[in-house]
C-alpha cells in the first residue's frame, strides 16, 4: 500500500453507492413498467376477482335490504318511541351506545382492501395506453373503484344496523305482534301495498318474484338484468315485507345481485358465457348473504341458475358466496337463522315417515304454485264472473292495497302471515307451537303470500315456501310422534326437514334444499331424512306441474322445429381482398355489426365483426396493409335447413353471436344468423304466451 495515497473518502463511497442504487432502481422500474405493459387480463383470469367483487355488493345489498325492512317495520310499530329515545339518560340511548361498541366493524377489511385497490389503481395508471392494454387499464380501474366503493358503503351500513337493532322492531315479532293495535295490523299492509303499487305502476317490467327473471335471463342468453330494476325491486320488497305483507327476502336479493353482476360484466367486456357465470355469482351470493349459508348459496347458483356443475364455474361462484357471507355477517351478525337443535334418527323405520313428509311437501308446493297462478289471474281480470274483471280494471296501487288489506286480516288470525314469518321457524324447530297453530299457519301463510304477490305486491316466494314447509312439517311430526312416540323424533325435527322439502319442491332443486337445511341446522344426523324428503318432494311437484301444465311448445321444441332459413338475414358477402377502410364503412352500416367474408376462391370463409376494428382503427398506418381476410375469423357455415337448436349449439362451441349460412349456387348473397335474431324470435313467442296468461312464475317453470 502506498503511504502517499490518501485514504478513501467515506462520503465519496456513500455518494457512489447512492448513484448505483438510483441506477438499479431506474432499471427495476423500467423492467416493471415493461412487464406491466405486457399484462393481459382475459375474461377467465379476471372472472373470479369480478365474482368476489359482485359477492361484496350482494352482501351489502342483503344488509341494506334487511335494514330497510327494519326501518319500515319500525315505522309501522310506532315512531313515537323515537322522541323518548334521545333524551339524556334514556335506556335506549345507552343501548344505542352499547350497540355501536359491540358492532362488528371489521377494520381489517379496510386495512387489506384499501391498499390492494389503491395499488391496482396505481398499476392501471402507469400502464401505457394503446391496444389490448386499454382493456387491462379499464378492468383494473373499475375493479379497484368497485372495491373502494364497497368499503365506503360497508361501515355506514354497520352503523345503520346498530341503530336498527335499537329502534327496529323486526327482530322480535312474536312478542311484539300481539301488542299491535288491530287497526295498525289492517292499515299497515294496505298502505304498504298502496305505496308499492304506486312505485311499480309505471314499471311493469319489474313485476315478478326475482328468481324466475334471473333464470330466464341466463337461459335465453341475454344475461341482461338492468341495475335500476334491481334497486327498485329491493325498495318495493322492503316496503311490502316491512309493512306486514307476506313475501320472501331471497327473490329481491337474487335479482338485485344479478342486476349488479350484469352491469359490471358488461362494462368489463365479458363474453356471453362469462356473463351467465357472473349473474349466477350475484344470485348465489345473495342467497348466501340472506341465509348466512355460503355452501347453500353456491349450490343454488349452480343448480338453479346455471344448471351445471363444471369446474370452471366453481371458483367465481365460491368466492362470491364467501365474500357475500363475510359482508352480511358483519352487518347482520353471525347468529344462524335456525337455532341449533340436537337431532337423531330414532329408528330406520322413521325414514318412511320422512318419505310421507316428502309427499306432503310436494303437494303443498304444487298447491302454492297453482294458487299463485290463480290469484294473479284473478287480480288481472282473467277469470269469469264480475269481481275479477272489475279488479283487472283497477289501477295497480288499488289492487296491491286490497291485497295488503287481505294479508292484514289473515295476520290477525295467524301472526306468521306478517312479513317473512321466519321468526316462527325457530319456535316450530323446538316444538313450542301447538298443532292447531301449525296447521292454521301453514294454510294462511300459503294463501296470504299468494294474495300479497298476486295482487301486485313485491317479494319472493322462496322463503314463504320454507315457512309453509316448517309449519306443515311440525304439524306432521306432532301427529307421527303422537302415534309412534317410541320410534320417532320430536316434531321440531320434522319442521326443519319439512322446510327443506318445501324449498326443494318449489325450486325443483333437491340439492339446494338439502344443503341449505343441512348448513342452517348444523346437524349431521339430519342429512338422511333431508335426502329422502327433498328428493321425493321435488320429484312429485315436478310431475304434478308437468302433468297440469298446458302442453305448449317448449323453447327447445320450437328451436328444433324452426330452420335457419326462417330467421337468417340475406347479406352481400365481403370479398377476401376488401381493403380496411371500405370494410369499416360496411361494418358500421351493417344492421348486426357482422358481415360474412369469402375466401380467395369465393366460398364462405367466416365473419368479421365491428368489435375487431377496436385494435386497429387508431393506427392509420395499417389501413393500407390490412384486408378483410386479415381480420376475418374462420367459422363453420350453417346449412339453411339446419334447425335453430343446432345453430345455437354451434355458436356456443365457437363462442360467437353470429354464424354465416352457406349460399345457394348462383346466388350473390348468403345468409347470416345472429343470436339476437333467435332471441327476438323467442321473445315474440313468449309475448304471445304471456298474452294468453301462461307467464311462468317459479324458477322451475322458467326452465321450460
Amino acid at each position: 500500500m502506498n503511504v502517499d495515497e490518501p485514504p478513501p473518502d467515506p462520503r465519496a463511497r456513500l455518494r457512489a453507492l447512492r448513484i448505483r442504487l438510483r441506477s438499479d432502481l431506474r432499471r427495476f422500474t423500467h423492467a416493471a413498467l415493461q412487464a406491466s405493459n405486457r399484462l393481459r387480463l382475459p375474461g377467465p383470469s379476471v372472472l373470479p376477482i369480478a365474482g368476489a367483487v359482485v359477492g361484496l355488493y350482494s352482501g351489502l345489498a342483503a344488509g341494506i335490504f334487511a335494514n330497510l325492512i327494519g326501518v319500515v317495520s319500525g315505522v309501522a310499530f310506532g315512531a313515537a318511541d323515537l322522541a323518548h329515545t334521545l333524551r339524556p339518560g334514556s335506556q335506549q340511548l345507552r343501548s344505542l351506545v352499547e350497540a355501536f361498541s359491540q358492532a362488528r366493524w371489521h377494520f381489517e377489511y379496510m386495512l387489506v382492501g384499501a391498499p390492494l385497490a389503491l395499488g391496482a389503481l396505481a398499476v392501471a395508471r402507469v400502464i401505457e395506453p394503446g391496444g389490448p392494454r386499454d382493456e387491462v387499464k379499464r378492468r383494473l380501474r373499475l375493479l379497484s373503484l368497485l372495491t373502494l366503493g364497497a368499503l365506503s358503503l360497508y361501515y355506514p351500513l354497520v352503523a345503520l344496523a346498530a341503530i336498527n337493532s335499537v329502534f327496529g322492531h323486526s327482530h322480535d315479532l312474536p312478542s311484539l305482534l300481539p301488542t299491535l293495535p288491530w287497526w295498525v295490523m289492517l292499515l299497515s299492509p294496505m298502505l304498504g301495498g298502496l305505496a308499492v303499487g304506486r312505485l311499480l305502476r309505471d314499471r311493469p317490467e319489474t313485476h315478478g318474484h326475482g328468481v324466475p327473471e334471473v333464470v330466464r335471463a341466463v337461459k335465453s342468453g341475454a344475461n341482461m338484468v338492468p341495475a335500476d330494476r334491481g334497486l327498485l325491486k329491493l325498495i318495493a320488497s322492503a316496503i311490502t315485507i316491512g309493512s306486514g305483507g307476506s313475501g320472501g327476502r331471497e327473490g329481491p336479493i337474487v335479482y338485485g345481485g344479478a342486476a349488479f353482476a350484469s352491469t359490471v360484466g358488461r362494462v368489463l367486456g365479458f363474453s356471453r358465457k362469462e356473463l351467465s357465470i357472473l349473474l349466477a355469482c350475484g344470485a348465489g351470493a345473495g342467497i348466501s348473504a340472506s341465509f348466512n349459508a355460503p355452501i347453500a348459496g353456491a349450490v343454488f347458483a349452480m343448480e338453479i341458475i346455471l344448471r351445471e356443475f363444471e369446474l370452471r364455474v366453481f371458483s367465481p361462484i365460491i368466492l362470491a358466496s364467501v365474500a357475500g357471507t363475510l359482508v352480511s355477517r358483519g352487518v347482520l351478525g353471525e347468529a344462524p337463522m335456525i337455532h341449533h337443535v340436537d337431532y337423531e334418527l330414532i329408528s330406520g323405520a322413521e325414514v318412511f315417515a320422512y318419505a310421507g313428509l316428502g309427499i306432503g311437501c310436494g303437494l303443498l308446493a304444487f298447491a302454492f304454485v297453482r294458487m299463485l297462478h290463480g290469484v294473479e289471474h284473478f287480480f288481472h281480470g282473467r277469470m269469469g264472473g264480475r269481481l275479477s274483471p272489475w279488479l283487472g280494471a283497477r289501477p295497480l296501487p288499488q289492487r296491491a292495497a286490497l291485497g295488503g288489506l287481505c294479508a292484514g286480516l289473515l295476520a290477525m288470525v295467524s301472526p306468521t302471515v306478517w312479513g317473512s314469518g321466519h321468526d316462527y321457524i325457530n319456535l316450530a324447530a323446538v316444538g313450542k307451537l301447538p298443532f292447531f297453530f301449525l296447521v292454521t299457519a301453514c294454510a294462511l301463510k300459503l294463501v296470504a303470500t299468494s294474495i300479497t304477490i298476486g295482487s301486485g305486491g313485491s317479494g319472493g316466494t322462496f322463503f314463504p315456501a320454507a315457512v309453509i314447509g316448517a309449519m306443515a312439517g311440525g304439524a306432521f311430526g306432532t301427529l307421527v310422534h303422537y302415534v309412534f312416540p317410541a320410534s320417532t323424533g320430536p316434531s321440531g325435527a320434522y319442521a326443519i326437514v319439512g322446510m327443506g322439502g318445501a324449498v326443494a319442491a318449489l325450486t325443483r332443486g333437491p340439492l339446494t334444499g338439502m344443503m341449505m337445511l343441512y348448513e342452517l341446522s348444523g346437524s349431521h344426523d339430519i342429512i338422511l331424512p333431508l335426502m329422502v324428503t327433498c328428493t321425493i318432494a321435488s320429484a312429485l311437484c315436478h310431475y304434478l306441474t308437468e302433468r297440469k301444465a298446458p302442453k305448449d311448445q317448449s323453447d327447445q321444441d320450437l328451436l328444433q322445429a324452426t330452420p335457419v332459413r326462417a330467421l337468417m338475414a340475406e347479406q352481400v358477402p365481403v370479398p377476401a381482398g376488401t381493403p380496411l377502410r371500405p370494410l369499416t364503412d360496411l361494418l358500421l352500416t351493417a344492421e348486426a355489426g357482422t358481415l360474412p367474408v369469402l375466401d380467395t376462391e369465393g366460398r364462405v370463409y367466416g365473419t368479421v365483426q365491428v368489435e375487431q376494428l377496436r385494435e386497429v382503427w387508431r393506427d392509420e398506418s395499417v389501413y393500407p396493409l390490412l384486408v378483410a381476410s386479415d381480420l376475418a375469423r374462420k367459422l363453420p357455415s350453417l346449412a339453411p335447413d339446419t334447425d335453430l337448436a343446432q345453430a345455437l349449439r354451434m355458436m356456443d362451441q365457437e363462442d360467437v353471436d353470429a354464424l354465416p349460412v352457406s349460399r345457394t349456387p348462383g346466388s350473390d348473397t348468403c345468409g347470416l344468423l345472429t343470436r339476437a335474431a333467435v332471441r327476438r324470435f323467442l321473445f315474440a313467442h313468449h309475448t304471445r304466451a304471456h298474452a294468453h296468461g301462461d307467464a311462468p312464475i317459479t324458477p322451475a317453470e322458467a326452465r321450460h
